[in-house]
């Protein structure tokens, strides 16, 4: 799974500060018990040339008894001698002997060379001095305990990882600081677009005082209102070019009233021009209501409407309109919805009239309560719609394979229907009916009725 960018920048923050820390407290770590180990081999090495020249003068002397010299010869707390002499090994510890000098030492310091090693012994970490005495013929061994030393390096080393654990926790919340300023610019740019998108033209970036994002808001906001006044400039001439049609077309469609009722003085043949003439003026009437219609929404002219209608009313006559019965709705009883009522009966309209003209008939309306929401199901009988086509059927103008148009055959009826939806704080889309054909569902938000006053 890929991380998201705020967990990106908090693991790289993280992964840095422990890096980073895992170098110093090596390092720090490696210098310091170097140190601390040449201090101490130092301080042992010159002890054990001072032990092993006074064990030197002492064999010197004629009778001189070597256990009572490792006694006498003042090593410190801890310290132990180990004396090789004509042939025999002497220690001034009772559980120390030859065995406790590593061998590599013994190979050394025999062949007339000072040797030191670290080692472990029973008693835990341990420095050995190596100091060949030839002038009495002997090898003298003394024997450091670093156990304190090695507490020491414990201590330092324990405190360096919780340092670096520390300060990898502290990388790892400053990545998350960071990567929340550098984020939260993007979500509201995000949420601002998304408002956009939903047709809040108005909508802008907060200035700001940071100069890095200074440009940036400058440059959205700028964009946004370069848009808004281009929708706002083509929504306009939709509208005016449609209000401009309508006194030719009102006109027209007078003329052609006054033909019709003079129909029957007319020959059969102009009576059929006539016929086509009434249809087109009729599909043009539709068209530029429904252009005008979509004028408004594109302005921005729509507003929520808050007047409460009786659903149940609305459908029955809206089916009664298009010339449907009355006994395919089912379910809308005592449902309110707040709406503007002819834009919701043009929906429903435009709807019924879709499966009557374009799915094989309409066979069911059924309400259903959801979540505080309401779902009106339109159901018909044709053919269907195929999924890859579904949502483009609310395009405006949209042809397909399916070529199901909107009810006055202009194109524009479902995008209405979508438009309308939208307006209402609804949506609408399209699936598969279960009993074949094309399901519509339109959502809109339920009301609930008002208090009635009381005396």
């Amino acid at each position: 799974m890929r991380l998201g960018l705020r967990r990106r920048l908090t693991l790289a923050f993280g992964l840095m500060a422990l890096l980073v820390s895992a170098v110093f407290a090596t390092s720090t770590y490696l210098l310091a018990r170097g140190y601390l180990l040449a201090q101490r081999e130092r301080v042992v090495r010159h002890q054990a040339f001072a032990d092993a020249i006074f064990v030197q003068r002492r064999l010197e002397s004629a009778g001189a008894d070597v256990s009572d010299i490792l006694t006498a010869s003042g090593t410190p707390a801890g310290h132990t001698i180990i004396l090789q002499w004509r042939g025999q090994w002497y220690a001034s510890a009772l559980d120390q002997g030859r065995d406790v000098v590593p061998a590599g030492v013994r190979q050394q310091v025999g062949d007339g060379q000072a040797a030191v090693q670290r080692f472990r012994n029973s008693d835990g970490p341990a420095m050995v001095i190596g100091v060949p005495v030839p002038a009495v013929g002997a090898d003298f061994y003394e024997i450091a305990p670093l156990t304190e030393l090695d507490g020491t390096l414990r201590l330092l080393s324990s405190i360096l990882i919780g340092g670096a654990l520390l300060a990898t926790t502290a990388g790892g919340v400053l990545g998350a600081w960071a990567s929340r300023s550098v984020v939260t610019p993007l979500n509201r740019v995000a949420a601002t677009a998304a408002s956009i998108a939903g047709g809040e033209l108005d909508s802008r970036l907060a200035t700001t005082d940071d100069p890095e994002l200074a440009t940036i808001v400058g440059s959205f906001n700028s964009m946004v209102a370069t848009l808004q006044q281009r929708i706002n400039r083509d929504a306009r001439l939709a509208a005016d070019v449609s209000h401009e049609l309508r006194s030719p077309l009102t006109t027209l469609v007078g003329s052609v009233d006054l033909l019709n009722a003079r129909r029957d003085e007319l020959p059969e043949r102009s009576q059929r021009v006539l016929d086509l003439v009434t249809a087109d003026l009729q599909r043009f009437r539709r068209l530029l209501d429904d252009l005008l219609e979509l004028a408004r929404a594109d302005a921005g002219l729509d507003r929520r409407p808050t007047a409460l209608i009786d659903l149940d009313e609305l459908l029955r006559q809206v089916l009664g309109e298009v010339g449907c019965q009355p006994a395919v709705l089912d379910g809308a009883e005592q449902v309110l919805v707040a709406a503007d009522k002819p834009r919701l009966s043009r929906l429903f309209r435009n709807l019924f009239e879709n499966a009557e003209t374009h799915g094989g008939g309409l066979t069911s309306v059924q309400v259903n309560r959801a979540d505080g929401d309401v779902l009106i199901l339109v159901d018909d009988s044709g053919a269907g719609i195929r999924p890859e086509e579904r949502e483009r059927v609310f395009e405006r103008f949209a042809t397909g394979a399916t070529q199901r148009r909107s009810s006055s055959g202009t194109g524009l009826g479902l995008a209405l229907v979508a438009e309308t939806a939208a307006a209402h704080g609804g949506a609408v889309w399209c699936s598969a009916a279960p009993g074949g054909g094309a399901r519509f569902v339109v959502r809109l938000p339920e009301a609930q009725p008002l208090p009635e006053a009381t005396s």
